[in-house]
């Protein structure tokens, strides 16, 4: 586990947010993004950006909002640069199939991929991909001052490496909050809970408050990424270890049965109706309708939420730090969409994919990215890489849902993330899955938590054993 103090962390948002305020560079950022000199914040950096003019490169991408919204400026970066980009443009789960068959095929097919930071343990087992240190540290390609890696957020930067080296790039991330109901909440008196019991206590007061809103809601969905981003940070919020030091799977220990207890006792009992087939944009869908209380899950649903064109909870909504567990811990989920190199690719392909990555993934175009609107009613980024821009009062007047949002999330990406709150391990796709398949066979009420995790963690043993 990577930790970054809160000293260090502060200090380093103050460093940049200092640059930020003397220099008034954010707002030229937006000035830059869509003026005649649009090239202006980018020719700052002491690199050819043409030096491989010609290329074409291809990118598969998830048709998220904020990669819709990277695909609409990128013909900045092809003007600049003289690089064509080419996009597919695929759900998560089919673009991870794609991807890993690409890299099995040695095909490649694709330059990158908007990646799971879990997956990077197994490319770097395979040789799939590139450590992204190589461009880094070559002049030629990085202008280091310029790019300033120490100012994208610590923790995504952990989460993506492996073996101490960094595999790939932040370019849009989240942390896990509690999103609530503000006039529920008053309507019955009730403060914001301070701990995981009082969060399920809430949940009890506000159940069918008035015979139909559902008390909360957590991913319910059966997939590593569904309710395998949820179950981790209870199981961690417990005490819970993944593994002892010989290496031996843990998921069935006291942690992990009272986390999932509780998991699925807040669920059968308060959640709605189906809620073992939701994942985050039913939750989301749900809270704007006025049909949940309260749930946790990504700050970037604040984006929807806080629109009046598609929620009703528009200005009505709460956002705190996820509660507290019985350990005294708080684990956030963490993630992030990173870049990787396809290790495949010809020297110049390479070039040109770090270029776009590098141009993706800088200050001027994650600012510019979070301002654009490729329609009148898309909703703004709220997972930008970059300290600066969240310390930026330019783009905290943008994301101002409430006075303490860009501090709720920021406080969450310093204090409550864990690089390791999923083990990050070459085995990961089939201990995700392993897990997925318990705990969704314990919220339907097959088997009791304990048999489902004793199954589980006997099967994870297998595959950590054939490797």
């Amino acid at each position: 586990m990577v930790k970054i103090t809160r000293r260090e962390f502060l200090g380093q948002s103050a460093k940049v947010g200092g640059l930020v305020l003397a220099s008034g560079v954010a707002p030229a950022f937006i000035k830059n993004a869509f003026s005649e000199d649009k090239h202006a914040a980018y020719l700052k950096a002491n690199i050819n950006w043409r030096q491989v003019e010609g290329e074409t490169i291809k990118v598969l991408v998830t048709p998220a909002h904020y990669f819709n919204k990277f695909r609409a400026i990128s013909p900045q970066f092809e003007d600049l640069s003289g690089v064509k980009v080419d996009f597919d443009i695929i759900p998560p789960r089919e673009m991870r199939e794609k991807a890993v068959l690409d890299f099995g095929a040695r095909s490649g097919n694709y330059a990158s991929h908007t990646a799971d930071p879990m997956y990077l343990s197994l490319y770097e087992a395979n040789k799939w991909v590139d450590p992204l240190d190589n461009y880094l540290n070559n002049p030629k390609l990085t202008d280091k001052s310029w790019f300033d890696l120490d100012d994208i957020i610590p923790l995504w930067r952990a989460a993506d490496s492996v073996k101490g080296k960094l595999y790939g790039m932040p370019a849009e991330g989240e942390a896990t909050i509690h999103v609530y109901n503000r006039e529920l909440y008053e309507q019955k008196g009730l403060k914001p809970p301070k701990t995981l019991a009082e969060f399920k206590e809430t949940a009890k007061e506000l159940h069918k408050i008035d015979g139909k809103i559902a008390g909360a809601a957590i991913r319910g969905f059966r997939g590593a990424g569904q309710n395998m981003y949820i179950w981790p940070s209870l199981f961690l919020a417990w005490g819970g270890k993944w593994f002892d030091a010989d290496g031996n799977p843990l998921v069935n220990s006291e942690a992990g049965v009272k986390s999932l207890e509780y998991y699925c006792e807040l669920l059968q009992n308060y959640g709605p109706a189906g809620v073992e087939n939701w994942n985050w944009p039913e939750i989301m869908e749900a809270f704007a309708g006025q049909s949940i209380a309260q749930f946790i899950d990504s700050n970037s649903t604040a984006s929807i939420i806080e629109n009046p064109k598609k929620s009703k909870m528009a200005g009505k909504t709460g956002y705190q730090r996820w509660p507290v567990g019985p350990s005294g811990r708080r684990c956030t989920s963490i993630w992030n969409w990173t870049m990787p190199i396809n290790a495949v690719l010809p020297k110049k392909k390479k070039v040109a994919t770090w270029l776009y990555i590098q141009w993706l993934a800088s200050r001027p175009t994650q600012f510019s990215s979070a301002v654009y609107k490729e329609t009148p009613d898309a909703v703004v980024r709220t997972g930008v890489n970059r300290i600066s821009i969240w310390s930026d009062p330019e783009y905290r007047k943008v994301i101002n849902f409430t006075p303490d949002y860009a501090d709720v999330v920021l406080t969450s990406m310093r204090e409550d993330t864990d690089s390791d709150w999923r083990p990050r391990v070459p085995q990961w796709p089939k201990i995700g899955e392993v897990m997925a398949v318990a705990i969704q066979a314990a919220l339907v009420k097959q088997k009791t938590p304990r048999e489902a995790l004793d199954e589980a963690n006997a099967a994870i043993a297998k595959i950590m054993k054939r490797g």
